[in-house]
């Protein structure tokens, strides 16, 4: 392996494997996208969703920019493309006001880029090729999501034909206690045998933790409801200064998308409908600061990412009181996520019931810390130490130091993303989002 390969790592995926998941993430957008009207495509202006006419776009400009033009060397397919699509020089609040090509003229575009990508993988695919088509593919599985969650922000109909996409299996309940971790050198971050990683997460670098218990599930509905009942978004002392601006800039009295509560039933939109909440699902749609706000009510903590990491696929050594010094490629062990270990790549519509899947339990019995909901941390978005910038400079630098990091990925997110070691990062007041969030003893 040459310098610029260890730098940038890969699955290596064969060009055929290539094809099949520019295929299937394809497939997802067109899902989330062609059923919607003209008006639907564009939408309103809204700070945290982009026009789905544009972002969709702007998925065919970024697969074009990076394979067909950055690593093949190929003119560009549209002349004023970049003038149009490229997120970096386009201003958020401009995107609704763009000279765009129409429906048909923005599916086309999508077509011919992968129609050409195609073309070039027919003739197979080296390693510096290789490392920009799965950036390419996991842009696009990041918009997936967004485009999910903007059905959801701007009530339409519910997306279909996206995965297995069953409702959620019910009657699993909840999940109590606390997993106990050793303290002991935790290495955070990926290194170059991890496959395709974000700058973000280089390198992997040791740690000290402490002792902590945490959660073996996440904060569920039923529980984020009692926090309500016991007027927790009126008490002043459960929120930072910074949260309790923001519920009262949000005249915040609930999760963003619940319904007051009426005969102690808990039911939320979902998407265009209200429906029932179960009440042993993980609590989805919340802020940080709400997570935060709820911990202090309850007398617990977020984890940090470090210790996130280390609950989900750490181990004890033999002794069982220090961390062993190997970890586990996923919570439960080397093989691939399937729908009885982890809820991804839309396996199930919505989050199942936080005791559900616990053939996904990691080795200290911590449940769902892959898939179901993104799960807040307490860590600060801020680069390890030697960060450098891969090609995609805008990915993580800019975001340094005003947002939060989230970890473990959610039903709707691919597992070409939700691998333990991602970092999402989202600012603190994001309430659209699928996060939740598990908490620590104090």
């Amino acid at each position: 392996m040459d310098n610029r390969q260890a730098r940038r790592p890969t699955s290596g995926a064969s060009a055929a494997e290539l094809v099949s998941q520019l295929r299937e993430a394809r497939h997802r957008t067109r899902c989330l996208t062609e059923d919607l009207s003209s008006g639907e495509l564009m939408g309103p202006r809204l700070d945290i969703v982009n026009p789905v006419l544009w972002e969709i776009g702007h998925v065919g400009w970024f697969h074009e920019h990076w394979t067909l033009r950055h690593a093949a060397g190929q003119a560009p397919l549209i002349a004023r493309g970049d003038s149009l699509w490229d997120s970096s020089a386009v201003p958020h609040a401009t995107r609704w006001q763009l000279d765009l090509p129409d429906r048909a003229g923005t599916f086309a575009y999508l077509a011919e880029v992968l129609a050409r990508q195609e073309a070039l993988l027919g003739r197979g695919v080296d390693d510096d090729a290789r490392y920009f088509y799965e950036l390419a593919l996991r842009h696009e599985d990041m918009h997936v999501e967004a485009l999910t969650y903007t059905r959801q922000t701007l009530a339409f109909d519910p997306p279909d034909g996206l995965g297995a996409g069953g409702p959620p299996p019910a009657g699993a309940g909840g999940l109590d206690g606390d997993a106990a971790i050793p303290g002991g050198a935790w290495r955070l971050g990926s290194t170059s045998g991890n496959g395709f990683i974000f700058d973000n997460e280089k390198w992997a670098h040791e740690t000290a933790l402490a002792p902590f218990r945490i959660a073996r599930a996440p904060v569920t509905n039923a529980q984020f409801a009692a926090f309500i009942a016991a007027g927790g978004y009126r008490a002043r002392e459960f929120w930072s200064d910074a949260g309790w601006a923001w519920r009262e800039r949000r005249r915040a009295e609930r999760p963003v998308y619940w319904d007051p509560p009426r005969d102690g039933a808990l039911t939320a939109r979902r998407y265009r409908a209200s429906a029932p909440l179960a009440p042993d699902a993980p609590v989805i749609f919340v802020s940080w600061f709400e997570a935060e706000a709820w911990c202090r009510w309850a007398g617990r903590r977020l984890p940090t990412e470090a210790e996130w990491e280390a609950a989900a696929i750490g181990a004890p050594d033999a002794s069982g009181t220090r961390l062993a010094g190997s970890r586990r490629r996923w919570p439960w062990g080397d093989a691939p996520p399937g729908p009885s270990r982890a809820n991804l790549d839309f396996a199930f519509d919505g989050p199942v019931d936080v005791a559900a899947l616990a053939a996904g339990d990691s080795a200290f019995g911590c449940r769902q810390m892959i898939g179901n909901v993104w799960e807040w941390t307490a860590s600060d978005f801020l680069p390890f130490a030697g960060f450098e910038a891969d090609p995609y400079k805008d990915y993580s630098q800019p975001w340094f130091g005003t947002r939060k990091v989230l970890r473990g990925g959610c039903w709707a997110t691919s597992a070409r993303i939700a691998r333990p070691a991602y970092r999402n990062f989202f600012t603190p007041d994001r309430n659209d989002v699928f996060a939740g969030f598990r908490t620590c003893a104090l």
